[in-house]
Protein backbone atom coordinates (compact mmCIF):
# COMPACT_ATOMS: atom_id res chain seq x y z
CA UNK A 1 0.00 0.00 0.00
CA UNK A 2 2.83 2.67 0.73
CA UNK A 3 3.88 1.82 -2.91
CA UNK A 4 0.80 2.92 -4.15
CA UNK A 5 0.65 5.69 -2.20
CA UNK A 6 3.83 6.71 -3.90
CA UNK A 7 2.66 6.03 -7.43
CA UNK A 8 0.12 8.11 -6.61
CA UNK A 9 2.06 10.82 -5.80
CA UNK A 10 3.77 10.70 -8.59
CA UNK A 11 0.84 10.56 -10.93
CA UNK A 12 -2.26 11.68 -9.50
CA UNK A 13 -1.42 15.32 -10.74
CA UNK A 14 -1.46 14.04 -14.10
CA UNK A 15 -4.98 13.10 -14.15
CA UNK A 16 -7.99 15.52 -14.29
CA UNK A 17 -10.19 13.64 -12.01
CA UNK A 18 -10.58 10.18 -9.98
CA UNK A 19 -13.01 7.81 -10.03
CA UNK A 20 -13.61 4.41 -7.19
CA UNK A 21 -15.85 1.82 -8.99
CA UNK A 22 -17.40 0.04 -6.14
CA UNK A 23 -19.71 -2.44 -5.39
CA UNK A 24 -22.04 -2.29 -2.11
CA UNK A 25 -20.03 -4.61 -0.31
CA UNK A 26 -16.54 -2.87 -1.68
CA UNK A 27 -17.90 0.24 -0.67
CA UNK A 28 -18.58 -0.48 2.43
CA UNK A 29 -15.83 -2.73 4.03
CA UNK A 30 -12.87 -1.68 1.76
CA UNK A 31 -12.85 1.64 0.67
CA UNK A 32 -13.00 3.53 3.38
CA UNK A 33 -9.66 1.15 4.73
CA UNK A 34 -8.12 1.93 1.21
CA UNK A 35 -8.68 6.00 1.29
CA UNK A 36 -7.42 6.21 4.92
CA UNK A 37 -4.02 3.88 3.94
CA UNK A 38 -3.25 6.31 1.15
CA UNK A 39 -2.23 9.71 2.25
CA UNK A 40 -1.41 11.13 -1.37
CA UNK A 41 -4.55 10.07 -2.50
CA UNK A 42 -6.33 13.46 -3.87
CA UNK A 43 -10.29 14.32 -3.75
CA UNK A 44 -12.59 10.96 -6.07
CA UNK A 45 -15.79 10.71 -7.04
CA UNK A 46 -17.80 7.31 -6.47
CA UNK A 47 -19.05 5.12 -9.02
CA UNK A 48 -21.08 2.21 -7.29
CA UNK A 49 -23.12 -0.70 -8.35
CA UNK A 50 -24.66 -3.54 -6.27
CA UNK A 51 -22.72 -7.03 -5.89
CA UNK A 52 -23.41 -10.34 -7.91
CA UNK A 53 -22.55 -11.44 -11.10
CA UNK A 54 -25.75 -9.85 -12.92
CA UNK A 55 -24.25 -6.61 -13.04
CA UNK A 56 -21.39 -7.73 -14.94
CA UNK A 57 -23.58 -6.78 -18.26
CA UNK A 58 -24.39 -4.46 -21.15
CA UNK A 59 -26.90 -2.22 -19.30
CA UNK A 60 -24.80 -1.73 -16.45
CA UNK A 61 -21.89 -0.89 -18.72
CA UNK A 62 -24.14 1.64 -20.18
CA UNK A 63 -25.25 3.26 -17.10
CA UNK A 64 -21.51 3.93 -15.84
CA UNK A 65 -20.29 5.26 -19.03
CA UNK A 66 -23.18 7.84 -19.20
CA UNK A 67 -21.80 8.56 -15.02
CA UNK A 68 -19.28 8.93 -15.83
CA UNK A 69 -20.15 11.68 -19.17
CA UNK A 70 -22.49 13.67 -16.81
CA UNK A 71 -19.54 14.05 -13.99
CA UNK A 72 -17.72 15.44 -16.72
CA UNK A 73 -15.31 12.87 -16.87
CA UNK A 74 -12.48 13.64 -19.73
CA UNK A 75 -9.42 11.68 -21.73
CA UNK A 76 -7.29 12.32 -18.31
CA UNK A 77 -9.58 10.69 -15.81
CA UNK A 78 -8.17 7.75 -13.64
CA UNK A 79 -11.11 5.26 -12.94
CA UNK A 80 -9.79 3.00 -10.27
CA UNK A 81 -11.76 -0.46 -9.96
CA UNK A 82 -12.18 -1.28 -6.24
CA UNK A 83 -13.43 -4.61 -6.20
CA UNK A 84 -13.65 -8.78 -7.16
CA UNK A 85 -13.74 -9.99 -10.43
CA UNK A 86 -16.58 -8.67 -11.27
CA UNK A 87 -15.82 -4.66 -10.51
CA UNK A 88 -12.34 -5.47 -12.05
CA UNK A 89 -13.75 -6.69 -15.44
CA UNK A 90 -16.88 -4.21 -15.53
CA UNK A 91 -14.24 -1.61 -14.65
CA UNK A 92 -11.29 -2.27 -16.75
CA UNK A 93 -14.26 -2.41 -20.20
CA UNK A 94 -15.59 1.16 -18.75
CA UNK A 95 -12.03 2.46 -19.17
CA UNK A 96 -11.10 0.82 -22.00
CA UNK A 97 -14.29 2.44 -23.82
CA UNK A 98 -15.18 5.37 -22.26
CA UNK A 99 -13.18 8.15 -24.39
CA UNK A 100 -11.45 5.58 -26.05
CA UNK A 101 -9.76 4.56 -23.54
CA UNK A 102 -9.01 6.09 -19.92
CA UNK A 103 -6.18 5.23 -17.29
CA UNK A 104 -7.45 2.63 -14.97
CA UNK A 105 -6.21 1.11 -11.51
CA UNK A 106 -6.89 -2.28 -10.00
CA UNK A 107 -7.15 -3.35 -6.64
CA UNK A 108 -8.82 -6.75 -6.57
CA UNK A 109 -9.86 -7.51 -3.09
CA UNK A 110 -10.94 -10.99 -3.05
CA UNK A 111 -9.46 -14.17 -3.57
CA UNK A 112 -9.77 -14.97 -7.18
CA UNK A 113 -9.46 -11.43 -7.93
CA UNK A 114 -6.18 -11.16 -7.12
CA UNK A 115 -4.79 -14.81 -8.34
CA UNK A 116 -6.10 -14.69 -11.49
CA UNK A 117 -9.41 -12.39 -12.88
CA UNK A 118 -7.05 -9.05 -12.08
CA UNK A 119 -3.99 -10.41 -13.99
CA UNK A 120 -4.11 -10.18 -17.88
CA UNK A 121 -5.54 -7.39 -19.11
CA UNK A 122 -9.17 -9.36 -20.03
CA UNK A 123 -11.76 -6.85 -19.41
CA UNK A 124 -15.56 -7.82 -20.46
CA UNK A 125 -19.15 -8.39 -19.79
CA UNK A 126 -21.87 -11.13 -20.16
CA UNK A 127 -24.30 -10.96 -22.77
CA UNK A 128 -27.92 -12.87 -22.01
CA UNK A 129 -26.08 -14.95 -19.19
CA UNK A 130 -23.28 -16.17 -21.83
CA UNK A 131 -19.76 -15.20 -19.92
CA UNK A 132 -17.60 -12.75 -21.31
CA UNK A 133 -19.09 -12.37 -24.51
CA UNK A 134 -18.10 -8.92 -25.63
CA UNK A 135 -14.86 -7.21 -24.01
CA UNK A 136 -11.36 -6.34 -24.80
CA UNK A 137 -7.56 -6.65 -23.74
CA UNK A 138 -6.12 -3.60 -22.20
CA UNK A 139 -4.00 -3.55 -19.41
CA UNK A 140 -4.27 -1.21 -16.27
CA UNK A 141 -1.16 1.41 -15.25
CA UNK A 142 -1.13 -0.45 -11.61
CA UNK A 143 -2.68 -3.59 -10.51
CA UNK A 144 -2.14 -3.20 -6.34
CA UNK A 145 -2.80 -6.86 -4.51
CA UNK A 146 -3.22 -5.72 -0.91
CA UNK A 147 -3.78 -9.46 0.86
CA UNK A 148 -5.34 -7.32 4.04
CA UNK A 149 -8.56 -7.50 2.02
CA UNK A 150 -9.10 -10.95 2.59
CA UNK A 151 -10.18 -10.91 6.01
CA UNK A 152 -13.17 -9.00 5.05
CA UNK A 153 -14.35 -12.75 3.15
CA UNK A 154 -15.82 -15.27 4.47
CA UNK A 155 -15.22 -18.46 3.54
CA UNK A 156 -17.11 -19.19 1.07
CA UNK A 157 -15.68 -16.14 -1.41
CA UNK A 158 -12.08 -17.26 -0.16
CA UNK A 159 -12.53 -21.18 -1.42
CA UNK A 160 -13.93 -19.75 -4.56
CA UNK A 161 -10.08 -18.21 -5.56
CA UNK A 162 -8.60 -21.21 -4.31
CA UNK A 163 -10.65 -22.51 -7.18
CA UNK A 164 -8.16 -20.95 -10.04
CA UNK A 165 -5.04 -21.17 -7.59
CA UNK A 166 -5.78 -25.36 -8.39
CA UNK A 167 -6.01 -24.72 -11.84
CA UNK A 168 -2.93 -22.88 -11.79
CA UNK A 169 -1.34 -25.77 -9.81
CA UNK A 170 -2.94 -28.84 -12.52
CA UNK A 171 -1.82 -27.36 -15.43
CA UNK A 172 1.49 -25.47 -14.72
CA UNK A 173 2.98 -26.71 -11.06
CA UNK A 174 2.26 -30.10 -9.70
CA UNK A 175 4.70 -28.64 -6.50
CA UNK A 176 2.25 -26.45 -5.97
CA UNK A 177 -0.97 -28.50 -6.41
CA UNK A 178 0.50 -30.79 -3.67
CA UNK A 179 0.76 -27.67 -1.31
CA UNK A 180 -3.00 -26.41 -1.86
CA UNK A 181 -3.86 -30.21 -1.30
CA UNK A 182 -2.12 -30.76 1.92
CA UNK A 183 -2.72 -26.72 3.22
CA UNK A 184 -4.92 -26.42 5.95
CA UNK A 185 -5.15 -22.49 5.64
CA UNK A 186 -7.40 -21.04 3.62
CA UNK A 187 -5.18 -18.84 1.97
CA UNK A 188 -1.79 -17.45 2.59
CA UNK A 189 0.73 -14.79 1.19
CA UNK A 190 3.29 -17.24 -0.36
CA UNK A 191 0.53 -18.53 -2.43
CA UNK A 192 -0.92 -15.43 -3.74
CA UNK A 193 2.04 -14.66 -5.34
CA UNK A 194 2.97 -18.14 -6.84
CA UNK A 195 -0.58 -18.47 -8.05
CA UNK A 196 -0.28 -14.79 -9.53
CA UNK A 197 3.40 -15.79 -10.90
CA UNK A 198 2.00 -18.72 -13.15
CA UNK A 199 -0.85 -16.79 -15.03
CA UNK A 200 1.79 -13.85 -15.27
CA UNK A 201 4.37 -15.87 -17.16
CA UNK A 202 1.61 -17.28 -19.00
CA UNK A 203 0.30 -14.05 -19.75
CA UNK A 204 3.77 -12.90 -20.73
CA UNK A 205 4.50 -15.53 -23.02
CA UNK A 206 1.20 -15.17 -25.29
CA UNK A 207 -1.00 -11.36 -24.02
CA UNK A 208 -3.65 -12.23 -26.57
CA UNK A 209 -4.41 -15.97 -26.08
CA UNK A 210 -3.51 -16.98 -29.50
CA UNK A 211 -1.99 -20.09 -28.01
CA UNK A 212 -0.60 -20.93 -24.39
CA UNK A 213 -2.49 -18.63 -22.51
CA UNK A 214 -5.43 -20.84 -23.91
CA UNK A 215 -4.31 -23.45 -20.64
CA UNK A 216 -5.68 -20.65 -18.21
CA UNK A 217 -9.31 -21.75 -19.30
CA UNK A 218 -8.75 -25.33 -17.88
CA UNK A 219 -12.07 -26.39 -16.17
CA UNK A 220 -13.82 -23.10 -17.59
CA UNK A 221 -15.61 -24.39 -20.69
CA UNK A 222 -17.75 -27.07 -18.83
CA UNK A 223 -17.62 -24.27 -15.74
CA UNK A 224 -18.70 -21.39 -17.86
CA UNK A 225 -21.32 -23.20 -19.11
CA UNK A 226 -22.62 -24.37 -15.74
CA UNK A 227 -22.46 -21.18 -14.65
CA UNK A 228 -24.53 -19.50 -16.93
CA UNK A 229 -26.84 -22.68 -16.75
CA UNK A 230 -27.40 -22.12 -13.10
CA UNK A 231 -27.98 -18.05 -13.31
CA UNK A 232 -30.58 -19.05 -15.32
CA UNK A 233 -32.27 -21.51 -13.14
CA UNK A 234 -32.20 -18.53 -10.75
CA UNK A 235 -29.92 -20.95 -8.50
CA UNK A 236 -26.44 -19.15 -8.94
CA UNK A 237 -22.95 -20.69 -8.13
CA UNK A 238 -19.72 -19.49 -7.64
CA UNK A 239 -17.66 -18.52 -10.85
CA UNK A 240 -15.05 -20.84 -8.38
CA UNK A 241 -17.31 -23.35 -7.47
CA UNK A 242 -18.51 -24.13 -11.10
CA UNK A 243 -14.41 -23.83 -12.51
CA UNK A 244 -14.40 -26.97 -9.61
CA UNK A 245 -16.59 -28.63 -11.57
CA UNK A 246 -15.60 -28.05 -14.60
CA UNK A 247 -12.01 -29.30 -13.74
CA UNK A 248 -13.61 -32.38 -12.40
CA UNK A 249 -15.49 -33.39 -15.79
CA UNK A 250 -12.39 -32.20 -17.91
CA UNK A 251 -10.05 -34.42 -16.25
CA UNK A 252 -12.72 -37.74 -16.94
CA UNK A 253 -11.98 -36.39 -20.58
CA UNK A 254 -8.03 -36.33 -20.12
CA UNK A 255 -8.25 -39.89 -18.79
CA UNK A 256 -9.96 -41.00 -21.62
CA UNK A 257 -8.23 -38.89 -24.26
CA UNK A 258 -4.63 -38.05 -23.09
CA UNK A 259 -4.25 -40.95 -20.85
CA UNK A 260 -4.12 -38.97 -17.34
CA UNK A 261 -3.47 -41.43 -14.64
CA UNK A 262 -6.75 -42.64 -13.09
CA UNK A 263 -5.16 -42.25 -9.85
CA UNK A 264 -4.92 -38.79 -9.90
CA UNK A 265 -8.29 -38.49 -11.37
CA UNK A 266 -9.02 -40.16 -8.22
CA UNK A 267 -7.26 -38.06 -6.16
CA UNK A 268 -7.66 -34.77 -7.40
CA UNK A 269 -11.74 -35.13 -8.05
CA UNK A 270 -12.47 -36.92 -4.75
CA UNK A 271 -10.81 -33.74 -3.53
CA UNK A 272 -12.61 -31.10 -5.36
CA UNK A 273 -16.09 -32.97 -4.76
CA UNK A 274 -15.36 -33.09 -1.66
CA UNK A 275 -13.83 -29.31 -0.98
CA UNK A 276 -16.64 -27.66 -3.06
CA UNK A 277 -19.74 -29.54 -2.42
CA UNK A 278 -20.03 -31.21 -5.97
CA UNK A 279 -21.79 -34.35 -5.16
CA UNK A 280 -25.44 -32.47 -6.13
CA UNK A 281 -24.14 -32.40 -9.75
CA UNK A 282 -25.26 -36.28 -10.18
CA UNK A 283 -29.14 -35.08 -10.13
CA UNK A 284 -28.36 -32.40 -13.20
CA UNK A 285 -28.26 -33.93 -16.62
CA UNK A 286 -26.00 -33.29 -19.08
CA UNK A 287 -28.81 -31.92 -21.43
CA UNK A 288 -29.83 -29.07 -19.32
CA UNK A 289 -26.62 -27.41 -19.54
CA UNK A 290 -25.36 -28.25 -22.99
CA UNK A 291 -26.72 -25.45 -25.00
CA UNK A 292 -24.39 -22.88 -23.11
CA UNK A 293 -21.35 -24.63 -24.78
CA UNK A 294 -22.00 -22.80 -28.05
CA UNK A 295 -21.04 -19.68 -26.51
CA UNK A 296 -17.76 -20.58 -25.49
CA UNK A 297 -14.88 -18.51 -27.32
CA UNK A 298 -12.30 -21.85 -27.46
CA UNK A 299 -14.55 -23.40 -30.13
CA UNK A 300 -13.32 -24.09 -33.33
CA UNK A 301 -14.91 -25.06 -37.02
CA UNK A 302 -17.94 -26.59 -35.50
CA UNK A 303 -15.88 -28.50 -32.49
CA UNK A 304 -15.39 -27.70 -28.86
CA UNK A 305 -11.97 -27.51 -27.70
CA UNK A 306 -11.01 -27.76 -24.04
CA UNK A 307 -7.76 -27.91 -22.05
CA UNK A 308 -6.71 -31.01 -21.08
CA UNK A 309 -4.38 -32.70 -18.61
CA UNK A 310 -1.49 -34.93 -19.69
CA UNK A 311 -0.67 -35.14 -16.21
CA UNK A 312 -0.20 -33.26 -13.22
CA UNK A 313 1.25 -29.86 -14.69
CA UNK A 314 1.05 -31.09 -17.96
CA UNK A 315 -1.39 -29.93 -19.93
CA UNK A 316 -2.99 -29.41 -23.81
CA UNK A 317 -5.13 -26.51 -25.57
CA UNK A 318 -7.28 -26.90 -28.44
CA UNK A 319 -8.72 -30.34 -27.38
CA UNK A 320 -11.30 -31.68 -29.61
CA UNK A 321 -14.06 -33.19 -27.98
CA UNK A 322 -17.10 -34.93 -29.32
CA UNK A 323 -20.74 -34.40 -27.79
CA UNK A 324 -20.91 -38.22 -26.21
CA UNK A 325 -17.73 -38.39 -25.01
CA UNK A 326 -18.59 -34.99 -22.69
CA UNK A 327 -22.34 -36.38 -21.74
CA UNK A 328 -19.85 -39.47 -20.55
CA UNK A 329 -17.21 -37.75 -18.68
CA UNK A 330 -20.14 -35.61 -16.93
CA UNK A 331 -21.88 -38.89 -15.92
CA UNK A 332 -18.98 -40.23 -14.84
CA UNK A 333 -17.46 -37.15 -12.90
CA UNK A 334 -19.65 -36.68 -9.82
CA UNK A 335 -20.88 -40.61 -9.31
Amino acid sequence: MDRFDDWLGEEASTYSSIYFLVDANTAEQCLVRLAASLKQLPEFEILEIPAGEEQKSWEVLGQLLAALAELGADRRALLIALGGGVVTDLGGFVASIYKRGIDHVLVPTSLLGMTDAAIGGKNGVDLDGAKNLAGVFRHPRALVVWPDFLDTLPEEFILDGRAESIKHGLIADAAFWEELKRGEEAWSAAQVERSMAIKTDICAEDPLEKGKRKLLNFGHTVGHALESHMLQKGMPWSHGRCVAAGMCVEIELSVELLGFPPEKRDEVNSYLIDRFGLKELKETAFSHWRSWLSYDKKNAEGQWRFVLLKDVGEAEYDQPVAPEQLERAWTRAFQ
